[in-house]
């Protein structure tokens, strides 16, 4: 059976969605969601919204804004997973677990910290005024949203590599100290769309609220037009040709158009159309692709309990993952029931005794490997790249299976063959023949079958 790649993102409710947010990232990740392949994770990021925002009536209708855009532009919650991080409490009690174990040094790294350090310095002000834990700490708690999950891949901005790149390394180092071999999360991917649009806005910059140049995705058809025909145009009259390639105008017309509109209006433009009837032409293209989800979003905010029914339905799946992972992971940094282990180590240390373990993992290419651990967690055996996880299972299973191995030494080395082909290797060169040979009968002793 075939991994869906597990894909999350992640919403920050602080403001209102425009329709740069639309089609570069709301419209794509829609459209990705419907995949059969994929396992999609979509959450309104509301704890990080406390790191940028003081203001609750902000954050509570942003909330509510983020949610009907994404309902309204289509997401369905039937395929995937939606859900308020607020509503999952195993997030911040992960947040701690990983803040154990991250680095401050890595954090000192952290774009937006150092980029608030440097504005204070630049200022006269001491290096860390106004910067809080929240700011500081921000990567710890977007490496839980990740991690928690088990993301493969994490669609992101350029400026939010290195937040993918920090939960690999937090991931990587909790593996280590707490793993005993076991690969608690899995190592997370940016994905770069580079793709994805993005728009320009009325006065020509990026589409952004902090430019004040954005145009309103649902509030009305009304502001909608009213926010076009502000479109900073040149001063080429009507009837005198426009040059649709360094028209803003026609780079948001050609984001939502088929090819054959976008041909139909460019040829229209450099015959000399009008840039009020062209804006007018802008507001008809819009206004049909977006005029029923406008009144879906409508609907929504008029009713937010539905909004918060579907929510708390999604809490529920993703609890459902994160629970008994939580539940795992507090297991291995021994926050255990004094109960439950009471009788527990000797049992534990006869069971252990009993077999040698594997453990598999996956290289960044994407190939799987496996090592054997013998009890005590010395590592014997590390077989050769696998191109998926079943193959590497399959030789797992054939070792484990009592037959005869055939084991080839090399030097101070030796070399485990299946079928003829070699399937893994000695983890060590050791120091002379006579090691080498008792490393092999070690392993022959952990490879046998035991009866329970």
């Amino acid at each position: 059976m075939t991994t869906r790649t597990r894909i999350l993102t992640g919403i920050t409710t602080t403001g209102t969605p425009h329709l740069g947010n639309y089609a570069g990232a709301i419209r794509p990740a829609i459209l990705a969601s419907q995949d059969a392949n994929a396992d999609s994770f979509y959450f309104l990021a509301d704890y990080h919204a406390l790191i940028k925002c003081d203001d609750p009536q902000r954050i509570q209708r942003s909330r509510m804004e983020i949610a009907a855009t994404w309902l309204a532009g289509g997401l369905d919650v039937n395929r995937v997973t939606f859900y308020r991080q607020s509503d999952i409490p195993e997030i911040p009690e992960l947040t701690w677990l990983l803040t154990c174990v991250a680095a401050k040094g890595l954090l000192n790294r952290a774009h937006a910290y150092k980029a608030s350090v440097d504005k204070n310095v630049e200022t006269g002000e001491d290096p860390d005024a106004g910067i809080t834990m929240g700011l500081y700490s921000y990567p710890v708690l977007m490496a839980a949203d990740i991690l928690m999950f088990n993301a493969h891949k994490v669609p992101v901005g350029r400026d939010q590599i290195q937040h993918v790149e920090m939960a690999r390394d937090i991931g990587q180092r909790f593996n280590h100290l707490f793993g005993n071999g076991k690969e608690f999360f899995t190592m997370p991917e940016a994905l770069i769309e580079e793709s994805v649009a993005t728009l320009p806005g009325l006065d020509g910059r990026k589409m952004s609220k902090s430019y004040d140049n954005t145009i309103p995705l649902f509030t009305s058809a009304k502001d909608m037009k009213d926010a076009i025909s502000r479109i900073v145009t040149d001063s080429r009259a009507p009837g005198e040709a426009k040059d649709p390639d360094n028209s803003h105008l026609f780079t948001l017309f050609q984001a939502f158009a088929t090819k054959a509109q976008e041909e139909e209006f460019r040829a229209e433009l450099l015959q000399g159309l009008g840039w009020g009837e062209a804006k007018s032409r802008l507001f008809q293209l819009l206004d049909g692709q977006l005029g029923e989800a406008r009144e879906r979003y409508h609907q929504l905010m008029s009713r937010p309990s539905d909004m918060e029914d579907l929510l708390l339905i999604g809490a529920q799946k993703a609890r459902a993952v994160a629970a008994p992972f939580l539940a795992e992971l507090r297991e291995a940094v021994g926050l255990r029931s004094f109960v439950n282990q009471a009788a527990a180590p000797v049992a534990a240390k006869k069971k252990a005794a009993k077999a040698a373990r594997f453990v598999s993992f996956r290289e960044d290419d994407g190939s799987f490997r496996f090592r054997l651990l013998s009890a005590d967690g010395e590592q014997l055996l590390l077989s050769r790249n696998f191109a998926d996880g079943k193959a590497a299972g399959a030789v797992t299973k054939q070792l484990q299976s009592g037959q005869t191995l055939d084991i080839r030494t090399e030097k101070y080395g030796f070399n485990v063959w299946l079928d003829g082909e070699c399937v893994a290797e000695s983890s060590a060169i050791y120091a002379d023949a006579a090691q080498r040979d008792v490393g092999i009968d070690t392993l022959r002793v952990a490879l046998t079958p035991t009866e329970d």
